[in-house]
């Protein structure tokens, strides 16, 4: 305590901060940091949690680079990806972009937007399994059929499978990305936008110039953390399909519930780890990547 004491004003500030830092960060290292690179010693081994750890080098990357499942999922991964997170990115910016121009009930409107967010994703993916169920129960067939379009297999089918799936984990995250578009708009002065129209630019110079440049931190924070989200979707999968395996044919089945299913249900623990390793691999290097490419515009 007399240490304490005769420290100044800022070192005892600094004490305090590094007090309360102490609690969330002894608890993320014990609940979050040391599981995961406990995981990465795990990966160079066999283990089936009834027996002592064995450890076998390199052995279950080579079985990994053999296993054709696994380069599914990969390929699953990546398009969900692909196709999840520009997709999501440029509904939102457009909603957000004229909801922004709304001025009676706005308030509200965001908060339907927002809603789908809130929902347990356990219970949005057992409705939108619902609605792609065949006739007479299926709610978009009976749709299809009233206008006499086609009946569609949806979740049935392995080339519409994924993006029935996808579908969902777009509209859950829509309204997340609403809001911090919302937010982004709003910051930008409205002097810029009467200077520009003095000028006499038009609305899509204004965008293009004024708009898209200065919501640049926005959108790069939000394709991190967009990309992040496909490339470890899990719940939609596991409760839109069959058994929760990612079917027909694997075709939906994405690499975290890969690492779930090997883990968990045939219990090889060491090849797990190893997928996690990977999927570790390829978020960090997609995330810098996303980041330098984007700060490398501004």
């Amino acid at each position: 305590m007399r240490i304490y004491s005769n420290l100044t004003v800022e070192k005892k500030q600094a004490v305090w901060a590094w007090a309360f830092l102490a609690i969330p960060i002894v608890f993320f290292s014990l609940i979050r940091f040391y599981p995961a690179f406990e995981s990465f010693g795990i990966a160079f081994t066999r283990w089936n949690l009834l027996s002592p750890p064995e450890f076998i080098g390199l052995d279950n990357f080579r079985q990994m680079a053999q296993d054709p499942v696994f380069w599914i999922t990969l390929k699953n991964t990546f398009l969900y990806l692909i196709l999840g997170t520009p997709i999501s990115l440029l509904i939102a910016f457009v909603v957000a972009y004229y909801l922004d121009q709304v001025r009676f009930g706005h308030g509200f409107i965001r908060a339907l937007y927002f809603l789908p967010h809130l929902t347990t994703t356990v219970a949005m993916a057992w409705v939108w399994r619902w609605f792609y169920q065949p006739m007479p129960v299926g709610l978009f067939n009976n749709m299809l059929a009233a206008v006499g379009f086609d009946v569609q297999p949806f979740l049935r089918s392995t080339s519409q499978a994924l993006p029935a799936v996808l579908a969902p984990a777009i509209w859950a995250g829509l309204g997340f990305q609403v809001v911090l578009f919302l937010a982004g708009l709003r910051a930008i002065p409205s002097s810029y936008y009467e200077a520009a129209r003095i000028d006499g630019a038009g609305r899509w110079m204004i965008l293009r110039e004024i708009t898209l440049p200065l919501l640049r931190p926005t959108i790069v924070f939000l394709l991190v953390i967009s990309s992040i989200g496909f490339l470890r979707i899990f719940d939609h999968v596991y409760n839109m399909t069959d058994n929760g395996t990612g079917g027909p044919l694997n075709s939906t089945r994405p690499l975290v519930l890969n690492i779930y299913d090997t883990a968990f249900r045939s219990f090889q623990m060491g090849y797990a780890a190893a997928q996690t390793l990977v999927l570790f691999i390829i978020l960090l290097v997609i995330s810098l990547l996303q980041l330098r490419l984007m700060r490398g515009r501004s």
